[in-house]
């Protein structure tokens, strides 16, 4: 018979060793369990946030499946960039059997500065899709790699000797500086070493640049199947491809949730760091204060708004911009709610994923531009409904035409042989897409489809800020011309943000006001750091903005006991009794001194018209002398009229007043912008 007093000490250390084994064994299994559950992430507790699709680390060779990797890098401010890089990898992947092309945005390549060069060293074949922003800027998400890229090639080293590339880029004729990041970057990588694939494309968005880029595409081919392929490959390459018409899949939601949910999407709580509010992750401010900036006796409109900004993180220097997201207007939503026949109370999501989460068109899509909503909100703040429809979206109507004579004249206007006909019936007739979709009634794309190929995005509009943080820390101020014509068709264009602006409803007259998503992009559009440096400043109409920023940011130096350099600026208006915006606080910014000179060319006042430029002109012997004591000259507004009329004012000062030839002129002034004392903040 067992003695339990006498082996106790045994029994228990025996069982305290059984109940930690089953303990471990019950802990393994529940990890083992664990680990093939989903983690509750943001994808998990907020259903409109695709589940992110782990991306191939770029360091990696990718030869464990024996095919030559191809990146294909973009910078896009919006979209187009990016819809070229997609769909020219998505061609080449269905081209070339042997090659994996991977799309990537150049803001993501890498984390930091240091890691660029590594990372492009590993690189064999490289394509760029690079747009021009502004005065010759690179877009927000190749800022940085450009920066870095520009200032590596002083090192004067060949070190991209074994890469090989194309770069396509996207810019506008009417810009002094067309196409200038694409041209810069091909002239770098040539001279760092790199082996042109094809030569640099160029396309030009005053007219069309989708066949820009459909025939600099084409000579890709051929070149490719030289580097690409061998003799026994099957003849991909010879086949017709057509691109696949992308579409989100859809998801409709029964219980209406996604309104309250998209509403705190914008909400940035306080404390929210203000690196983190971007074009992607926008802050919600409040609208202030709303004021017409014309006299009634104006047949024209100009709006003064401010946006509250106290509370959200959000920061700015005088000089930046601030990028607004606004709102289609309610007659513009509900024709296009009609066009599509949907109810605008219907609640759905998109997704870029299947249902068991495989990628849809190989992760050829977009990511989902708005949480779960209603069919109201997603036409109101997502889709672009009053630009004209580039061709893609004309072959995705044609797609879901039922009167088969209407999805022939789509096909036929998006085609090659209807290259002119689409210049003059939609491009030249500035026809947008609810008009197009009017002329064409049995075309009605599903809802993922229209958002995914047919309606491009609401971009966010820019605005130079004209205010300062010394004077308003906790407002952004904006100026805003109302777009309000009449197109070739008899339609009233009523610009998106501007006619919002003009109707907003600000906290000083309604608690229930208006508010908007917005962000700061920064800009070199900045005052010398010398106070004592002179400055020169021509911005007619609402070129005036960021110069009002700063003078108030002049102001408050001179306040706080700044010595201020000479300063001059040149505004323009049409007569002084309609259109003369912030006269009262110019005239008292020249009383404070912190302008020493206005200057004002009213163009519908006398039997002349007169300009800006003209008042330079009268004035060359001071612009000259502020130039040679070392002067900054601004200039702001229109680029494709005033902005050039400027540059060859300038260039004609230098000339006559330097006694300089015309290319010691030309490079005097070149100078200036090299140097950065002639900067310019033109649209």
């Amino acid at each position: 018979m067992l003695d339990l007093n006498k082996n106790s000490p045994f029994i228990m250390l025996f069982t305290t060793l059984i109940a930690g084994l089953i303990g471990c064994l019950i802990l393994l299994a529940w990890r083992r369990s664990k680990s093939q559950k989903p983690a509750k992430d943001a994808a998990a507790t907020m259903p409109w946030i695709d589940k992110p699709v782990p991306e191939e680390d770029p360091d990696e060779d990718n030869d464990h499946d024996g095919k030559q990797k191809v990146t294909v890098f973009f910078g896009s401010q919006s979209g187009t960039a990016e819809g070229f890089a997609k769909a020219f990898a998505e061609e080449a992947n269905a081209r070339y059997e042997k090659a994996t092309f991977r799309v990537v945005d150049l803001e993501e390549y890498a984390a930091e500065d240091d890691e660029y060069e590594e990372k492009f060293k590993k690189e064999t074949f490289a394509i760029f899709f690079l747009a021009t922003y502004g005065d010759g800027e690179p877009t927000d998400n190749a800022a940085r790699f450009y920066k870095w890229f520009t200032e590596k090639k002083e090192s004067g080293q060949q070190w991209l000797q074994t890469l090989q590339y194309g770069v396509f880029g996207l810019g506008n004729t009417q810009y002094q500086h067309f196409n200038k990041v694409a041209k810069v970057v091909d002239e770098i990588l040539a001279d760092q070493g790199a082996k042109h694939i094809v030569p640099l494309g160029l396309g030009d968005d005053d007219k069309s640049i989708e066949d820009d880029f459909t025939a600099w595409r084409e000579l890709v081919w051929p070149e490719f199947d030289k580097l690409l392929r061998k003799e026994d490959d099957n003849a991909v390459s010879n086949m017709p491809y057509t691109a696949a018409i992308l579409e989100y899949r859809v998801v409709f939601h029964d219980q209406p949730t996604g309104e309250s949910l998209q509403d705190k999407s914008w909400i940035n709580p306080n404390s929210i760091h203000a690196a983190a509010i971007d074009a992607r992750h926008p802050c919600r401010a409040n609208v202030a204060v709303r004021r017409e900036l014309h006299t009634p006796a104006s047949d024209r409109s100009c709006t003064h708004l401010e946006f509250d900004i106290s509370g959200t993180g959000l920061k700015y220097e005088t000089g930046d911009h601030v990028g607004v997201y606004c709102e289609n207007l309610k007659e513009t939503v509900e024709a296009a709610e009609q066009l599509m026949g949907l109810s605008p109370d219907t609640h759905f999501s998109v997704h870029t994923d299947t249902e068991d989460g495989q990628l849809i068109n190989g992760g050829s899509l977009l990511a989902p531009p708005f949480p779960p909503c209603t069919v109201r909100t997603a036409l109101t703040r997502y889709a672009d409904l009053l630009n004209f429809p580039k061709k893609p979206a004309l072959v995705a109507l044609a797609a879901h035409a039922s009167e088969p004579s209407e999805a022939d004249r789509l096909r036929y206007l998006a085609s090659p042989a209807g290259k002119d006909e689409y210049a003059q019936w939609v491009v030249a007739g500035q026809r947008s897409l609810l008009e197009v979709m009017a002329e064409f009634p049995s075309a009605k794309p599903p809802l993922g489809v229209f958002f995914a190929s047919v309606a491009p995005r609401l971009q966010p509009r820019y605005y130079s800020i004209s205010s300062s943080p010394k004077v308003a820390p906790t407002r952004i101020h904006v100026s805003c011309a109302l777009v309000y014509e009449k197109t070739p068709t008899g339609r009233i264009h009523k610009g998106v943000s501007s006619t919002w602006m003009k109707t907003a409803a600000c906290s000083e007259e309604n608690l229930d006001c208006s508010w908007a998503p917005i962000f700061v992009r920064q800009s070199n559009f900045r005052l010398p750091t010398d106070t004592s440096v002179p400055i020169i400043m021509i911005g007619p109409g609402t070129g005036l903005a960021p110069f009002r920023g700063f003078l108030q940011e002049r102001y408050a130096l001179k306040e706080d006991g700044a010595e201020l350099g000479p300063s001059i600026l040149f505004f323009g208006c049409r007569n002084r009794n309609m259109d003369f915006i912030y006269e009262d606080e110019l005239n008292n910014f020249v009383e404070s001194g912190a302008l020493s000179e206005l200057v004002v060319a009213f163009s519908r006042e006398g039997r002349t018209k007169e300009y800006v430029q003209q008042k330079m002109a009268e004035r060359a012997s001071d612009i000259w002398n502020l130039l040679s004591q070392g002067a900054y000259i601004y200039v702001c507004g229109d680029a494709k009229g005033m902005a050039r009329d400027v540059h060859r004012t300038l260039h004609a000062i230098a000339q006559e007043q330097g006694s300089l030839s015309s290319s010691q002129a030309e490079s005097m002034v070149k100078n200036l912008q090299m140097t950065g004392r002639y900067l310019r903040d033109v649209w």
